[in-house]
């Protein structure tokens, strides 16, 4: 089978036991899958990467998007297809991503491809509420996007056109309750010192609002409470986040 003009592009750290099948997602039909390793890594992860013909590059980390960044500048191929170590292509998706490349006509307009993206939780698949379709712009042309955003954050920004497919990247997120909770504070941290760096305080309004809101707009508006007591859980976890995030931007000086 010919392979197509796509560069495959992974950020990661210790993840041994989960990149396998994001590799194995991509194998054998994407011309080149570039891995770039934090330095620091000595699980096995650069092993798991080569046995699936990844190249990998070891750098310090430099946060989500100049990483990303200098994973997408080693690209060699027309077209990037972002992934994350948790997520994998779904054979719909790449069946749907064969397809449009074989046809110039579809592609021509378009710079950037985004698709919809479902992730798996606690056992479920999460169809509603704030996760999904959390469509995600993940294929792109070479030198047409660049990753952007404010770490941990990130999200693509695109020179052009961004088209829309049907099918679902798969994302397997924390299989854990304890360790999708241990998230949220490493990454609430990050973001509420870039917003106080750049100026934006947390008045009482956004306490009480904001949480409020964000439960509310998932669990009722989103229909999250189909996806049982995991929608459940869903929106109160992210209701929790925002007020950690905003209780951290009114106390800036506050001890770990």
């Amino acid at each position: 089978m010919k392979k197509l003009p796509v560069s495959v592009c992974i950020i990661s750290g210790a993840e041994a036991g989960r990149i396998g099948r994001a590799l194995e997602s991509v194998a054998g039909w994407t011309s080149e899958i570039i891995v770039v390793l934090n330095d620091d890594v000595s699980d096995g992860t650069d092993d798991m990467a080569r046995k699936h013909g990844a190249k990998v590059f070891r750098e310090p980390w430099k946060g989500h998007i100049a990483q990303k960044n200098s994973a997408a500048a080693k690209a060699t191929q027309d077209w990037i297809l972002g992934l994350d170590s948790d997520e994998a292509v779904s054979p719909e998706l790449r069946t749907e991503i064969e397809a449009l490349l074989a046809d110039s006509a579809r592609t021509q307009p378009f710079t950037a491809f985004e698709f919809p993206r479902l992730t798996s939780f606690c056992g479920r698949w999460i169809r509603h509420g704030d996760w999904y379709p959390d469509r995600q712009k993940r294929l792109w042309r070479r030198g047409r996007a660049k990753w952007g955003g404010l770490d941990p954050h990130d999200h693509l920004d695109v020179d052009g056109r961004v088209g829309r497919l049907r099918n679902n990247l798969l994302h397997y997120t924390a299989d854990t309750l304890d360790r999708q909770i241990s998230k949220i504070g490493p990454f609430n941290k990050e973001l509420a010192r870039q917003m106080r760096e750049a100026g934006r305080r947390a008045s009482w309004l956004d306490l009480a609002f904001r949480p409020t809101w964000k439960f509310f707009r998932a669990y009722v508006l989103r229909l999250g409470f189909l996806d049982g007591w995991q929608g459940y859980f869903i929106a109160w976890l992210n209701a929790f986040s925002v007020v950690t995030k905003y209780v951290r931007l009114r106390e800036p000086d506050q001890k770990p």
